[in-house]
């Protein structure tokens, strides 16, 4: 019985029952202070659970430097059905547990196939998984629980974590403990110590505080050992502590140095806890005290203390000499192969100044945790073994390593403080390039683009006479940073790379070229004949874009930046594809950032939208504060476009978040050109105007937005009766048409001169605007066929008229373009047809009655893809996605895959 716990046990067996019953998922995080009963509703859930699979393991404080060492401990049991994962997901599982050659990957993969695992043991019923000491987690495992948790869904499966408060896992659900209310509290002493004196009863429950575990152990300790006037209380840890203190110290002394080896080693192997112990004068039978005073529970392989308070208290209270003996003695116990990062660790403790020995055992054992993606452990280990190190290049080195194993985790404010003592340590030009890189990358991440730009040439200056492609590849990363602050660095950036001395065949000298030609033209600089680009797109494209993903990258927004989206689309969904073949999950923010713009470019927007969605949730768990604003950007252009003010506003201010005083928001040409489409589709000129200005001269007026926002505010100074302002952008806008050689910009620029233009002339340039506008880019075909129908109408030609509306109508009614649809309505409704406003949310097409999440697993299956290859691609469940497809069949009126092609599933976002 479980004294007081009754609202903690009822949330517990809802949780059981929803699963159970329903087939959903559900998490939740216990937290609360040592000894306050979290084990003890585990051990409830694990009894109220109805039949379910159980996988239960508790983390364990020694281990928390060894990578996916608590994730092993969980998993175990269920390893023989990491065949049924999908390839990469098992070789990331198997590479990490040391069941097969590692291979460098992305750490979310494992938290992917931890979710593909657990889904698979619940397949054949529901599924409880408990894990007690979730504090003492390695980050590897931490991360990989928490990635998979964050995604249950429809599998059946329910997750029940405890750790002591300050444990962070955001989006669970949380129940924090406190102590039992004073009945309770009475209650549980009265059960377990009856014969208590009224001043020690009354002593027990003061102190106690309602901590069951106190309330427990507390009366042990008086009766043995404490007067009940013994002085002023001490703080719950230490009174706790205090009491399996009292115990211990009955003990007899070789059974107190078994329990000291016991918690300093702390896995619980029984065999490596008595060969170590064996030095110190400790035979088998001296477990028997120990086991009899209920401190340990003992079995054929191994030794667990019954409580981790035990350990604590029997680990603090030893003289510090004799940790490092028994420390001494596990080294030289652990003798096998495979137990060398622990004998390492062991002889770290040991040591108490320089020892390159140790220190490098600790590199080595740093280097096998990279290798599994244990990025969190190798940069502890590089991190002691530069503390073991002597000043100079070694640890200089190490330091480095240590912020490049961080780097790859993620913690960029840690990165850079280590990147900067390792830089501090030496004169090694090498060595100092990637120390700075680390630096300029946390940095970027931060959104402080103008440190890491200035990080990034100071690198490659010093890069740049041993190494040139290393230069290269950094001057790559400066022109991109550049690229959000403004006409000088672009030009100083683009100089520098230009001036690199790359061979002239050099696949990576072609993107270069690309790179420069496009942003010099971006910012007014550079020769505008349009052949010199083409000839540069096309050596880039032959060499693959310099081969290597983040050059892929450039080549993909130097394509968007030319006006040439339909290759970008191309270039970036190939990245995107590889990335999640190859399980890049930390790679995948900045690819899906350039194939939303890519999409969004080609009037996809439902692609689009799924696209900077997925792209915004990974850069916010990496903490990417970069690919947080363009991803935003991009959902608030979106949301504009389907006159969602609350949602547009939302993204838009996010979007504008600067990350430093008196930086330029990296999503600020975005912000201002979505919130500029959202007035001027509810016909709010002035506003749309202002806000187009800002935009057209400010120090972004060179990205993405500035050039293709040009149709919008020629359209928004027309409106105004303002055409003088026009004829600037209108000049930009051509030249660029002049330069990208494309037809969709032909058509812009055709529309705004339409705009402009007198009685005579404007129908035909209208109609060719039309002409020239691609099939795919629907909603600015329909922009143009609305602006063309109220030109006819004005001009008296209202059947004329009314075919072009009612293109515009059915088109933006198909997109969700709700604003645009009413505008071409009305227009409609003056030229004598009336038509009825459509139902409320009868717009968007056969995915409008979808939610979201079904929305995105419908078009996939449409496609072709399995459940299973969906999972992949959307971090998800198979079994999630079987749940959703079958929810949406119904909504849809179809009842097999081979209907889904037969559908209209072409519309806006959300």
């Amino acid at each position: 019985m479980l004294h007081g716990r009754s609202d903690e046990i009822s949330v517990i067996e809802r949780l059981l029952a929803d699963c159970r019953t329903t087939g959903r998922s559900g998490c939740l995080l216990i937290t609360g202070d040592p000894g306050i009963g979290k084990t003890a509703l585990l051990d409830h859930a694990a009894s109220a659970a109805d039949r379910p699979r159980v996988l239960r393991s508790t983390a364990i404080e020694s281990e928390a430097h060894l990578p996916f060492a608590g994730l092993h401990l969980l998993l175990r049991p269920a390893l023989d059905r990491t065949d049924a994962l999908p390839a990469p997901q098992a070789r990331a599982l198997r590479g990490v547990f040391g069941l097969a050659p590692s291979e460098p990957g992305d750490r979310m993969l494992v938290g992917l196939a931890v979710l593909s695992l657990l889904a698979e043991l619940a397949a054949d019923g529901s599924l409880l998984c408990l894990v007690d000491d979730a504090h003492w987690l390695d980050r590897a495992s931490a991360e990989a629980l928490l990635f998979a948790a964050r995604r249950l869904d429809a599998e059946g499966i329910a997750l029940i974590i405890a750790a002591r408060t300050g444990f962070d896992a955001p989006g669970l659900a949380h129940m924090p403990l406190t102590g039992l209310d004073a009945p309770a509290a009475a209650g549980l002493l009265a059960e377990h110590a009856a014969t208590l004196s009224p001043a020690n009863r009354y002593r027990v429950l003061a102190e106690a505080q309602g901590n069951p575990l106190a309330l427990l152990e507390l009366p042990v300790a008086l009766t043995a050992d404490r007067p009940a006037d013994a002085g002023q209380a001490l703080p719950m840890t230490d009174t706790v502590q205090a009491a399996f203190l009292a115990q211990v110290r009955r003990l007899p002394e070789p059974s107190r140095h078994l329990l000291l080896v016991a918690a300093a080693e702390d896995t619980g192997d029984r065999d490596v806890v008595l060969r170590a112990a064996a030095p110190l004068g400790c035979r088998p039978t001296d477990l028997v005290p120990a086991e009899t005073a209920g401190l340990l529970r003992v079995d054929s392989r191994t030794v667990r203390f019954r409580h981790p308070l035990v350990r604590s208290a029997v680990y603090q209270a030893a003289p510090v000499s004799l940790r490092l003996v028994v420390h001494t003695a596990l080294a030289e116990a652990l003798d096998r192969p495979e137990d060398a990062d622990r004998r390492a660790w062991h002889h770290a403790v040991v040591a108490t100044g320089p020892d390159e020995q140790v220190a490098a055992e600790l590199e080595s054992a740093a280097r096998r945790a990279t290798e599994r993606s244990g990025h969190a452990a190798a940069a502890a280990a590089y991190e002691r073994a530069a503390q073991l190190t002597e000043s100079g290049a070694h640890r200089a080195r190490r330091l480095v390593l240590a912020a490049e194993a961080i780097a790859e985790e993620g913690d960029i404010e840690r990165m850079g403080e280590l990147a900067r003592h390792g830089a501090a340590g030496t004169d090694d030009p090498h060595l100092t390039v990637r120390a700075i890189r680390v630096r300029a990358t946390a940095a970027f991440h931060q959104g402080r683009l103008r440190t890491a730009c200035q990080s990034l040439t100071e690198a490659a200056e010093l890069a740049q006479a041993d190494d040139p492609a290393l230069a290269a590849h950094m001057l790559l990363d400066a022109v991109h940073a550049a690229w959000y602050l403004g006409k000088h660095e672009i030009a100083d950036t683009a100089d520098r790379l230009d001036a690199l001395p790359l061979p002239p065949d050099d696949p990576l000298a072609h993107v270069a070229r690309l790179l420069t030609c496009v942003v010099r033209s971006a910012i007014g600089q550079g020769d505008r004949d349009p052949e010199i680009l083409t000839r540069r797109i096309a050596a880039a494209e032959r060499t693959g874009f310099g081969g290597p993903h983040d050059t892929i990258l450039v080549g993909a927004t130097s394509l968007q930046a030319a006006g040439h989206d339909t290759e970008a689309h191309r270039v970036a969904g190939e990245l995107l594809a590889q990335c999640r073949d190859r399980g890049w999950i930390g790679r995948t923010p900045p690819v899906l950032a350039c194939a939303a713009r890519a999409s969004m470019f080609l009037g996809r927007h439902s692609d689009a939208w799924d696209e900077a969605t997925e792209a915004l949730d990974i850069a916010q768990e990496f903490g990417h504060w970069q690919w947080t604003a363009e991803g935003s950007g991009v959902l608030a252009y979106l949301s504009a476009v389907a006159g969602d003010e609350r949602r547009c506003h939302t993204y838009a201010d996010d979007a504008l978040a600067a990350p430093e005083p008196g930086a330029v928001a990296p999503g600020m040409s975005w912000a201002h050109w979505a919130l500029a489409l959202l007035d001027l589709g509810h016909a709010r000129w002035e506003s749309a105007r202002t806000r187009l200005a800002a935009l057209h001269t400010g120090p972004v007026r060179h990205q993405l937005p500035g050039l293709r926002s040009i149709p919008d505010l020629v359209e928004a100074v027309v409106r105004l009766g303002r055409p003088a302002d026009a004829h600037e952008p209108l000049a930009r806008l051509t030249a660029w048409a002049h330069d990208a050689a494309q037809p969709w910009i032909d058509a812009h620029v055709q529309r705004c001169r339409a705009l402009l233009a007198s009685e005579e002339d404007a129908a035909e340039l209208y109609r060719a605007a039309l002409r020239l506008h691609p099939d795919d880019r629907q909603f600015e075909h329909a922009r143009t066929a609305l602006l063309y129908g109220e030109w006819l109408r004005r001009a008296r030609r209202k059947s004329e008229a009314r075919g072009q509306l009612r293109d515009a109508l059915e088109t933006f009614r198909r997109l969700g373009a709700t604003p645009w649809a009413e505008r071409a309505r009305a227009e409609l409704d003056a030229t004598g047809e009336v038509v009825p406003k459509p139902e409320a949310g009868g717009g968007g097409g056969a995915l409008a009655v979808l939610t979201p999440q079904e929305r995105k697993i419908i078009r996939l299956a449409a496609r072709g893809l399995s459940n299973r290859d969906i999972a992949a691609q959307l971090f998800l469940s198979p079994r999630t996605i079987g749940y959703h497809l079958y929810k949406a069949f119904p909504k849809l009126g179809v009842t097999a895959r081979t209907e889904l092609a037969a559908l209209e599933l072409t519309e806006s976002a959300p």
